[in-house]
């Protein structure tokens, strides 16, 4: 069976996220706050998504003190688009132990005020941290959200789906999922904290439609939240992370290269900026892993060195060109002098990686919409499809649309 492939998605969060405040729409933070309140008029926590204050009018997340008169007293978690900040109320920020004295937790940011007051951001960890002490819904809600992602991504025309940042329950809800009908395939990619767990369940709900692909770190963070990680400083870095917020130093990278290959299995590593990707391919380099399949995903920012090691070192690149689409504001505000280097798909397909194989395409839904046309868009066009060519970055970078489609072939 031929047809799309989705090759990074979060199944349960798309799922979940679909019944959350969408806040794609917003242009201010004042329709932010707007679309909270309407929320807020029903009972219970108010979870949001899909913000993005870096294009807004005002470019600025509401204050928290806007947050706390939304929420009323109760938890208020609103995630900016790419998932690795969201702002929160205090009652939020208490029930994860977080509080005006709190120091950054590690691999983690606290926003704070001038003053040191918070700000009710938290990114990286932080972020998590706060995530991961509300509510869980139930695994029957679980199967709900997983179920109701997947008819999604199939009315797209997508029939296969890689999960990366799998939970160690997915693998059998798929495989539950599968003798409901269907002829979709799926991949799941676990966190290396989950991987042993994973294995020791394998055999139980593997299959021909359900398999394991290999375990995902974490490098570095975003460019929206100025934390991935550069080789040189972003134009308008936080204080004291000019560079980014690398997740993990070169050993433990090494380390989780080595961890996977004594799996058997492959290691996919998010890594956004140009520092995270040559901090990966130094540790496969190193440690000339046996086991195929290794990836780097986003690879949103190459330096030119390290573009031909890819294919070099069998590395896939699974870049998700939509990426480009949201992150226009934050490029050109971060990186005005390296918008070459954002994306280079027509190097690495020149230096060695064949369209399809090497180098796969995926939207990493719901970060951004698993519309396969935006991700064409931005590979070919480079550009919102609103705006001229003069727009374009990276144009140089383009590559023709039967690549791009290629790309997302399986």
């Amino acid at each position: 069976m031929r047809g799309l492939r989705e090759a990074h998605a979060h199944l349960f969060a798309h799922g979940r996220g679909l019944d959350m405040v969408d806040l794609s729409g917003c242009r201010s933070s004042g329709d932010m706050i707007d679309a909270l309140g309407e929320r807020a008029r029903r009972p219970g926590e108010i979870l949001a998504h899909g913000a993005r204050p870096e294009a807004w009018r005002d470019a600025r997340w509401p204050t928290l003190e806007q947050i706390d008169r939304v929420a009323a007293g109760r938890a208020l978690a609103a995630w900016c688009f790419d998932y690795h900040a969201l702002i929160a109320s205090r009652a939020a920020l208490a029930a994860a132990g977080l509080g005006d004295d709190s120091p950054d937790p590690p691999g983690g940011i606290i926003g704070r005020e001038a003053d040191g007051s918070l700000t009710g951001v938290v990114y990286e960890s932080a972020a998590s941290k706060v995530w991961n002490a509300l509510p869980e819904p139930g695994m029957e809600e679980r199967r709900r959200h997983v179920r109701r992602s997947i008819e999604a991504l199939r009315g797209l025309g997508y029939v296969e789906m890689h999960d990366l940042k799998a939970p160690t329950w997915l693998g059998p809800v798929l495989a539950d999922l599968c003798e409901e009908g269907g002829e979709e395939r799926f991949v799941i990619w676990p966190l290396l904290e989950d991987l042993e767990e994973v294995l020791a369940t394998r055999g139980a709900w593997e299959s021909g439609r359900v398999r394991l692909g290999g375990a995902k770190i974490f490098v570095d963070g975003t460019l929206n939240s100025r934390t991935a990680w550069m080789l040189r400083p972003f134009a308008d870095g936080r204080r004291g992370y000019p560079c980014g917020t690398p997740m993990m130093t070169p050993g433990q990278i090494e380390e989780a290269v080595r961890r996977c290959d004594g799996a058997g299995v492959p290691l996919a590593a998010h890594a956004i900026g140009d520092g995270a990707v040559r901090a990966v391919l130094d540790a496969i380099e190193t440690v000339r892993p046996r086991t195929n399949g290794f990836r780097i995903e986003h690879c949103e920012v190459i330096d030119e060195a390290d573009v031909g090691r890819f294919a070099e070192l069998g590395v896939i690149a699974s870049v998700q060109p939509c990426h480009l689409l949201y992150d226009i504001e934050a490029l050109r505000r971060g990186l005005p002098d390296r918008l070459d280097r954002v994306m280079p798909l027509r190097e690495l397909i020149d230096r060695g990686l064949e369209p399809g194989i090497g180098l796969i395409f995926g939207s990493d839904v719901p970060i951004v919409r698993a519309d396969a046309g935006e991700s064409i868009q931005a590979a070919v066009h480079r550009r919102r499809a609103e705006t001229g060519a003069s727009e374009a970055v990276g144009a140089g970078q383009a590559i023709s649309e039967g690549e791009a489609w290629r790309c997302f072939s399986c």
